[in-house]
């Protein structure tokens, strides 16, 4: 019973929370209901015994992806006035887009067939024999289905690589890092060697000029005054 209402309110501030996710007005807003979706789904994972998606969803999900959105919706400047125009002319495409989406998902579901052994499985999420769900999972991503999971980090691995090329363009006036010619840097390239016993004129370092010393007082002796005559 308690499981039961846990799964019915887990559910609701699921689906609420993916409302809000789009329908908000504000984007970081929307990342917030993005944390709470996650959360939620997780906690739904744990009833259903699937504890190690649900911690994977939690540290992935909203330690890594929903954060770096965050983090980069804050720091960027969007004028949403300036995206908002092009809505109406643009609004033809995006139909025809969202159409044959959503023609896509109705044949996936109305050709969805389920498994003869998936009520037994859902009342009985922890496989047999002294095996843990983290190991079900790790021998069927490993072993059934080997192939496709290296063809899913294939895949990703283009997406980034498309992504860094697509950024990556020459602006004038950016500074970039040049790594081979930082490795050939020598002595003479990098510091000014001058000559052995060079003055601090040929250095050009000038030094500042020194306070004059007083000169002497002239004292009269009275042997001058007293002999002067005999010379």
């Amino acid at each position: 019973m308690i499981t039961t209402l846990a799964f019915y309110a887990f559910a609701f501030v699921l689906i609420a929370s993916a409302t809000m996710v789009v329908t908000a007005r504000n984007p970081v807003h929307s990342v917030l209901f993005l944390i709470l979706a996650f959360f939620n789904a997780a906690a739904l994972m744990l009833i259903a015994g699937a504890e190690f998606l649900a911690m994977i969803l939690v540290i992935v999900y909203v330690g890594a992806v929903a954060v770096l959105f965050l983090f980069v919706v804050m720091m960027l400047d969007i004028d949403f006035a300036r995206m908002r125009e092009g809505f109406q002319k643009y609004l033809p495409i995006g139909g025809i887009v969202g159409f044959i989406l959503l023609l896509e998902l109705a044949l996936v579901v109305s050709t969805w067939t389920t498994a003869s052994e998936a009520t037994d499985l859902r009342l009985a999420p922890n496989p047999g024999g002294g095996v843990t769900n983290t190991e079900a999972l790790g021998a069927i991503l490993y072993t059934d289905y080997v192939y496709l999971f290296q063809l899913s980090g294939l895949v990703l691995l283009v997406a980034m690589i498309g992504a860094i090329v697509l950024t990556h363009r020459q602006r004038p006036g950016t500074k970039r890092q040049n790594v081979a010619a930082q490795i050939a840097r020598t002595g003479s390239i990098s510091m000014e060697r001058p000559p052995v016993g060079a003055g601090i004129a040929e250095l050009g370092i000038r030094r500042p000029p020194l306070p004059e010393a007083p000169k002497p007082k002239q004292v009269a002796h009275a042997d001058d005054h007293g002999h002067g005559g005999h010379h």
